[in-house]
């Protein structure tokens, strides 16, 4: 579906079925340089067990109008637009890595709005190596190679995936390849700098569930399970045999932890 946010047309994937916002609600926010493609299996599982489901492309993503915004807070902004616009006026955030950043700062600015929380392959701080950063800028194919490489767990680099004839670091490879010039190296930017990550922490007052990757390499589970410590009462779910990119690896078992924290029947 298209939703006008903030002057710009934004497109959200709704899992297969008509988005209702009558009921409980979940908002799917992507990492870096990817778009509502990577939550498949999850939001069509939402959609079709009761919820509204919103995975939008963050602006200048994907099938989203507009420029990439420059911040963390100016996402999170842009996630009380888009509920607003959507006629949403509480919803459950789950993100990924930079999604993780943009769900957290959320439901620390905005509680009344956030019934649940879970962030998946998050840190904070989400340290962005320099040298890797520089690649990113010069938009070399060693960036995307790199990211890849740490972003999947070392088995799942020679087959491993639940669904058969997917390629998952190839799928992933392209989905970044095809973002626009120059966004890699921002996104990468936005997650580095946001500083507010253990202030926001405290001021979650929803259920929250951080689902960690035993072999991420790019936020490792030491990092998510100091970030638990930070937020009250959450709880965390290990997702073995993946690295950051848990839907893709581990599709069934991230849903299992989800449906943990989300599923009201």
């Amino acid at each position: 579906m298209e939703l006008t946010v903030q002057g710009q047309t934004v497109f959200a994937a709704t899992g297969g079925r008509p988005f209702k916002a009558d009921g409980p609600v979940v908002v799917f926010l992507h990492g870096a340089a990817m778009d509502h493609t990577c939550w498949s299996t999850q939001t069509r599982y939402f959609a079709h067990h009761g919820y509204g489901v919103l995975a939008p492309d963050l602006p200048g993503h994907g099938r989203s109008a507009g420029r990439p915004l420059d911040s963390v807070a100016a996402l999170s902004d842009w996630v009380l637009a888009l509920l607003d616009a959507a006629g949403v006026a509480q919803a459950a955030l789950v993100g990924h890595s930079l999604g993780s950043l943009i769900s957290l700062e959320t439901a620390g600015r905005a509680p009344g709005r956030v019934a649940a929380l879970g962030l998946i392959a998050t840190a904070v701080p989400m340290a962005v190596n320099p040298a890797f950063q520089g690649l990113a800028r010069d938009e070399t194919p060693k960036a995307i190679g790199l990211m890849m490489e740490w972003s999947f767990a070392r088995q799942n680099h020679i087959g491993g995936s639940p669904t058969p004839g997917l390629w998952m670091t190839g799928a992933a490879t392209r989905l970044v390849e095809r973002a626009a010039p120059g966004l890699l190296a921002h996104d990468l930017g936005v997650a580095a700098g946001y500083a507010g990550g253990l202030e926001a922490a405290a001021k979650v007052a929803c259920p929250t569930l951080l689902i960690l990757g035993a072999a991420d390499q790019m936020t490792p589970r030491k990092a998510g399970e100091a970030v638990a410590k930070a937020i009250p009462g959450s709880r965390i779910a290990i997702i073995p045999g993946a690295g950051h990119m848990m839907m893709a690896e581990r599709p069934d078992d991230t849903l299992d932890a989800l449906r943990s924290l989300l599923d009201r029947k």
